[in-house]
């Protein structure tokens, strides 16, 4: 038996650092230097039984499975796909698994209901689900699961929300004894998630030693020729400003799903050096945590 390994394989937005069609100086600047790539948000787990789980199905999941094998080499078949909700670099690579590319077969696929409906009215998708490439497991919000039988942790999915104009939202937490990661890339802001509870206070609650948070966007001058309310996540000055610096009994927080345009992308940016500075941290693709067996 092993402990539980949790990898990351993705910490941008849904389009990726360089983003499609993006020709400003923070997208150029990452096409010079192949180092400064993000994929889309994902997650790969190693379960204590060797068994492998995938959280998010992003269209990169070649690279990511590269940046997966270059921790922990993976032996035979996804054991399981978690799907936090259907915004696009969260889904969009679900059609990898189809015949076309892995061929994968009865892939459970753990998900809310309305991400289930979606796939059932998605005449793509529902035709993974017919020829058994996938096979939907709708989990309750707020109960713990596991993801395959014997793998030594179990997903809490919290529901947080966020635009629900395909699906709803939800957080996960991964448990196992003694060690738990929040992995939240997406909430519409903290007011609606946290209530009159301080983040400090919320993350305590759920027992949170690693939390990956939605670090989108920087601050709200970050899209000057948009409404950002119609793009809602927390910005990261907001965060630092609920959390203040880190302490000792702090957990370990990263933030992830950066947008291109975030400054946090540039690692010689001031940003960057502000939030070293406060104590936290960035996400980084091929960041391993290792959280303690069942």
């Amino acid at each position: 038996m092993r402990d539980v390994r949790v990898t990351v394989l993705g910490s941008a937005q849904d389009g990726g650092v360089p983003q499609p069609g993006c020709s400003r100086e923070c997208c150029l600047r990452v096409r010079a230097n192949d180092a400064l790539r993000r994929h889309p948000v994902s997650l790969g787990i190693v379960g204590s039984d060797g068994s492998t789980h995938l959280i998010e199905a992003s269209r990169a999941m070649g690279e990511q499975f590269e940046i997966w094998h270059s921790v922990d080499p993976m032996e035979g078949p996804l054991s399981s796909l978690s799907v936090t909700h259907a915004h696009l670099g969260h889904v969009d690579g679900l059609g990898l698994f189809g015949k076309e590319v892995m061929g994968a077969s009865h892939l459970t696929m753990h998900c809310s209901q309305s991400v289930a409906d979606l796939i059932e009215n998605n005449p793509i998708w529902r035709a993974l689900r017919e020829q058994g490439v996938i096979v939907p497991n709708v989990w309750s919000s707020g109960e713990a699961f596991e993801p395959s039988p014997g793998c030594g942790f179990r997903i809490r999915p919290i529901p947080v929300p966020h635009r629900d104009e395909l699906s709803d939202n939800h957080a996960l937490l991964i448990e196992a004894n003694g060690g738990n990661l929040l992995f939240m890339p997406d909430h519409d802001s903290w007011a609606e998630t946290l209530g009159e509870a301080s983040i400090r206070e919320w993350l305590a609650t759920l027992e949170v030693d690693i939390a990956l948070l939605d670090g989108t966007f920087w601050d709200e001058q970050e899209l000057p020729h948009r409404d950002m309310s119609e793009v809602p996540h927390p910005t990261v000055t907001e965060s630092l400003e609920r959390l203040g610096e880190r302490e000792t009994e702090d957990p370990d927080i990263r933030f992830i799903h950066l947008n291109h345009t975030n400054p946090l992308c540039n690692p010689d940016s001031s940003e960057v050096a502000e939030l070293a500075a406060s104590g936290w941290a960035l996400a980084s693709e091929g960041d391993s945590f290792t959280l303690e067996r069942l």
